[in-house]
């Protein structure tokens, strides 16, 4: 029997340098194969500029880390194969995936954005877990 009711989602979020950044993960039962150990999350990024002055991200550290203790770290220019500006008092959103091997996990990074004067600086990504809808959340 289907409920009408939605699922309630984790969204997690943090601010550094007037920059917030709010991530939603979604588990995508669709594209998942538990058989095959392959368990996939779609996550969708707000970047708010909260700050006085445009910033452009132009690029991306991630670390994810399975149940297992197994750590990955995803390295790369901008996000979404865009190095966005984001004004003052913008927003830019993007959803991205994961795959794990495993049912559970969680991913942490930072961006590395350019201001108004030039000056390079770290955004903090909050820290989020991958959890199947189903199962009791755990601190990793």
């Amino acid at each position: 029997m289907l409920s009408n009711v939605a699922q309630k989602r984790a969204m997690y979020s943090a601010t550094t340098h007037g920059i917030r950044v709010t991530v939603e993960p979604q588990y995508m039962e669709d594209e998942s194969d538990p058989v095959e150990a392959r368990f996939f999350w779609a996550y969708t990024v707000e970047i708010e500029n909260g700050s006085t002055g445009p910033v452009q991200i132009i690029a991306r550290d991630w670390t994810i880390t399975d149940q297992t203790g197994a750590v990955e770290s995803v390295k790369g220019l901008g996000v979404v194969g865009e190095q966005p500006v984001i004004e003052p008092g913008s927003s830019f959103s993007y959803t991205s995936g994961c795959p794990l091997k495993t049912p559970s996990g969680f991913m942490v990074g930072t961006y590395q954005a350019v201001g108004s004067e030039g000056e390079v600086f770290t955004i903090e990504i909050p820290a989020f877990s991958l959890d199947l809808p189903d199962t009791r959340r755990v601190l990793h």
